[in-house]
């Protein structure tokens, strides 16, 4: 198992920083590994990202994940959401067994739960027509602070999270997947007048502080997971940025 600390960056910093070191700070290229697992912690509300990898034997953790966040077990004082990207799973937790689909989401903490809010967004004239389904949310299952759900883009829609918003008072984190190889989702970050961007393959993460926008505009339709924490359970929290405002 590798398990990677990120530390937090002001905006400031982050605005002086180059390409490389820019994604050296928020970009998650190799998450998935066949046969690994890999864990990063950022430094952000301490919101832990975990890609499960499983090849041909059955792949487990706790152990190391406990010692890096000094509790007996990982579970103590966190709570974990799992959304399979893959095929069907079997996850097995204290000796209870579960069976995910793929799009399936397991919570563990307070209760499991495989159900979701279906919000439908956007228009095809602005280019983002797609679904959010909110797994993790106060309304479906009692988390203690995650907020966890998925988005996919309908067929010819390219664009996610526009207008752009901010909240300064949590952070989210962002999985990019299911595009074809060579294409790529443009991700924007940064202050608003002062945005950056990166380009996110298949499949990588990319951390989005509470300072920061996010929002992306792909090469073809894409899905991607986000996963927030923080000061709220609110989705609805978000300090919209006028468009006229980007720079």
């Amino acid at each position: 198992m590798r398990i990677e600390t990120r530390h937090a960056i002001h905006y400031e910093q982050a605005k002086a920083l180059g390409h490389d070191d820019l994604r050296r700070h928020f970009v998650i290229e190799d998450l998935f590994v066949l046969g690994e697992i890999r864990a990063t912690l950022p430094h952000y509300d301490r919101n832990m990202l975990i890609g499960i990898s499983p090849a041909d034997a059955p792949i487990g953790f706790g152990p190391d994940l406990a010692e890096l966040v000094g509790t007996d077990s990982c579970l103590e004082r966190r709570e974990l959401g799992l959304i399979n990207i893959g095929g069907p799973a079997t996850i097995n937790s204290d000796n209870e067994i579960y069976r995910v689909s793929r799009f399936d989401v397991l919570y563990l903490g307070m209760a499991a739960q495989d159900e979701a809010i279906l919000k439908e967004l956007g228009s095809r004239e602005t280019s983002n027509e797609r679904k959010l389904y909110q797994y993790l949310v106060p309304d479906i299952v009692p988390t203690c602070q995650l907020l966890m759900g998925l988005t996919r883009l309908e067929p010819g829609n390219l664009w996610n999270t526009m207008p752009a918003h901010l909240h300064d008072r949590r952070m989210e984190t962002y999985l990019y997947f299911d595009m074809d190889e060579g294409a790529f989702v443009n991700h924007l970050m940064g202050r608003p007048r002062a945005t950056q961007n990166l380009i996110m393959r298949n499949p990588q993460a990319v951390l989005s502080p509470a300072q920061s926008i996010h929002c992306g505009a792909g090469t073809a339709c894409y899905t991607f997971i986000w996963s927030m924490a923080g000061d709220n359970q609110s989705f609805a929290d978000m300090d919209m940025v006028p468009m006229e405002d980007m720079r």
